[in-house]
């Protein structure tokens, strides 16, 4: 659950007004005294994670797709050591997707 930052600013400046440690301050706004002591580093909430994939090289994938367009997620994970979703989450992250043909051949 992320906080609003006013409520984070008013909980930090009750804290400095009335001169009370975190753990006091945590047990009488029912908080845990690690996140004051982590809003007292930064009080804007993170937004999201910028994290850059490091295991899946974007180039190997495409050339793995290219060289093996029928495989199953899993096949290309084993192949580069990676989990089912990782494998997943690149593929998604860089729009590589295979749409077989949903016709069926004509018979006879």
């Amino acid at each position: 659950m992320t906080y609003s930052l006013e409520f984070r600013r008013q909980v930090l400046a009750t804290k400095k007004k009335q001169g009370l440690t975190f753990e006091e301050t945590g047990k009488l706004f029912g908080l845990s005294s690690r996140s004051l002591q982590r809003w007292s580093v930064r009080l804007e909430p993170c937004k999201k994670r910028n994290i850059k994939p490091r295991k899946i090289d974007k180039n190997a994938l495409i050339q793995d797709v290219l060289d093996y367009p029928d495989d199953y997620q899993w096949e290309r994970a084993k192949r580069f050591g990676v989990s089912d979703w990782g494998i997943g989450a690149a593929l998604k992250r860089w729009n590589i997707t295979h749409k077989k043909n949903s016709r069926t051949p004509k018979s006879g």
